[in-house]
């Protein structure tokens, strides 16, 4: 236990009245380190869980967590499995889709698009998309009435407002009078999207689902079933078990196949950011081994005199340690709450920072995320706190124990 005389040396060592005020510099150095490298570290954390949330909200909104199709790319009989698949554990919606590849065209203009049939009143059980809506609506797409809406990308490429026409050309020929020629279809604009990803913006278009059935010649066949999910992460063991029930007959897939290389590419690169950040509080942590070995070769002789009064080498440790663990408390607490008010208002302070020096981080233009997002996860903080006291109270005990060592007859025979 550390005893009130203890406290009181080893606080009053952190900091020099009088003479040598080069080791006071040095411990306020650490002290500053280990503040700023926390501060960081927990800012940079925030930032990337806000980048990573903000990619999971704009993709896996508009995206299936899982999807049940046909191996032929049409699922039959597809009502009674998709009302039995919405009683499946972790299932909080279902939706029947038709997706296609085909060329949209509006005068010399093209551009390949991925065109899904939807069914407007049971697409938002599977997707946001309807509240990223630039112009018109999702339920514009009526049935027979041959609406599209379009990212607006695909919208910009084309030169298209909603009430506008683009034609749709359909990869499969067919047999007239004038010979093999490509299935065309024209199709009115009656809605323009904005989901802040190039791949959807820019490669996707929805129309209605018995359209795209009439269009593709599918007949009462659609292409599958869109499964949302009240856990995403379940998504793997839940495909698991749906393709053991469901047999050969079908394809099961889920998210993490086509999107799951880019949300571990942002989990990888996090952990890197924190190893990093991390090494910006170790050299802190050796500032403060450095500024703690000073103080021992400085106070040598006041630690001889204690040695010769009774003080024992555990208590003489014990006053380091306390020097030290000052500092790194400080210097942590400091940081984590200047870190934490920092994650809070990261907005303010760019838009602060934009307007006082005229520049824009994250261009509109350039950039499908144009605000830095801001994700505080406490866990985060509990960890780097915990961290950061540990390694602050480890750093002190190689001085501690030399400032332990010290002889009173050597260190006073000069005195």
């Amino acid at each position: 236990m550390f005893t009130p005389l203890e406290l009181f040396i080893g606080q009053r060592y952190t900091h020099s009245r009088r003479r040598n005020r080069f080791i006071s510099f040095i411990s306020f150095a650490s002290m500053l380190g280990i503040m700023l490298g926390v501060m960081v570290l927990i800012t940079v954390l925030s930032i990337m869980n806000g980048f990573e949330k903000e990619l999971r909200d704009k993709i896996l909104g508009v995206v299936a967590h899982v999807t049940v199709s046909g191996t032929n790319g049409q699922l039959s009989d597809w009502t009674a499995q998709m009302e039995r698949l919405r009683n499946t554990k972790h299932v909080i919606g279902a939706a029947p889709y038709v997706q296609k590849q085909v060329m949209l065209t509006n005068g010399t203009k093209m551009r390949a698009v991925m065109l899904n049939g939807v069914d407007p009143a049971q697409q938002g059980q599977v997707s946001d998309v309807d509240f990223s809506m630039l112009d018109g609506s999702f339920f514009n797409l009526k049935p027979h009435e041959y609406g599209i809406v379009l990212g607006v990308e695909v919208a910009s490429g084309l030169g298209v407002m909603p009430g506008d026409k683009v034609t749709v050309i359909v990869p499969q020929v067919q047999v007239t009078p004038a010979g093999i020629l490509p299935r065309i279809r024209r199709f009115t604009v009656v809605g323009i999207y904005q989901i802040g990803h190039p791949e959807y913006d820019g490669m996707t278009g929805f129309v209605e689902l018995g359209d795209a059935s009439r269009l593709f010649r599918l007949g009462e066949d659609v292409g599958g079933i869109r499964l949302k999910l009240d856990n995403l992460f379940a998504a793997q063991s839940l495909k698991a078990d749906l393709q053991a029930e469901l047999g050969d007959a079908y394809k099961v897939t889920d998210w993490s196949e086509e999107h799951g290389s880019l949300f571990r590419a942002v989990k990888t690169e996090r952990i890197a950011m924190t190893m990093i950040l991390f090494l910006v509080v170790c050299v802190a942590l050796f500032n403060l081994v450095a500024s703690l070995m000073m103080a021992v070769n400085d106070k040598e002789s006041d630690i001889a005199i204690l040695r010769t009064f009774g003080m024992s080498g555990q208590r003489v440790m014990r006053i380091f340690m306390i020097q030290g663990s000052i500092i790194g408390v400080v210097g942590t607490v400091v940081g984590v709450t200047l870190g934490v008010l920092l994650s809070l208002n990261i907005s303010v302070v760019m838009a602060w920072l934009e307007a006082t020096f005229g520049f824009k981080v994250f261009s509109a233009d350039l950039f499908y995320i144009s605000e830095i997002p801001s994700d505080l996860r406490w866990e985060n903080v509990a960890w780097i706190t915990i961290a950061s006291l540990v390694a602050s109270v480890l750093a002190t005990v190689y001085p501690a124990r030399r400032a332990a060592q010290i002889q009173p007859a050597e260190s006073l025979r000069y005195e």
